[in-house]
């Protein structure tokens, strides 16, 4: 089983809190937390296309499976949007979805950082969240 690294579920906790906080009107944190996922979307389109984007999502799915079997009910759409969460709500416990959510995160992010290091993913992350701190992140893969 291909869990996520400690230091990539670190920073995807640390995207998620951040989102959270700006997003305080969501009456829960399940699409917030997924909507980290979806905002980074257009940047990751743009460097790897659609299509491109489409295989990452469903390889992070795959590798976030074992841990979150429920997961196996998620479909990645054509445009690389996720599509069966929502139903889930309220099969799978909400605080089960979240830290579902937090790993397949940190999956990505663990992907993009082998695929294309560390620094093009931070640059990436710093365009969606321009304000979002990362002092102190190490996203090393020390940990793998």
């Amino acid at each position: 089983m291909s869990r996520a690294a400690p230091k990539m579920r670190d920073f995807a906790e640390r995207l998620i809190a951040y989102e959270t906080r700006r997003n305080r009107s969501s009456a829960t944190k399940t699409p917030v937390a997924c909507l980290v996922i979806d905002k980074l979307r257009p940047q990751l389109a743009t460097l790897m296309g659609n299509i491109g984007f489409h295989a990452l999502l469903l390889r992070t799915l795959a590798l976030a499976n074992p841990e979150f079997p429920w997961l196996r009910a998620v479909q990645v759409k054509a445009e690389g949007s996720l599509e069966g969460l929502d139903e889930l709500g309220t099969q799978v416990d909400p605080d089960d979805v979240f830290e579902g959510c937090a790993v397949l995160l940190a999956q990505m992010l663990g992907l993009l950082v082998t695929f294309i290091g560390e620094d093009l993913t931070l640059r990436l992350v710093r365009e969606v969240w321009p304000k979002l701190s990362l002092n102190n992140l190490d996203v090393g893969k020390g940990d793998r």
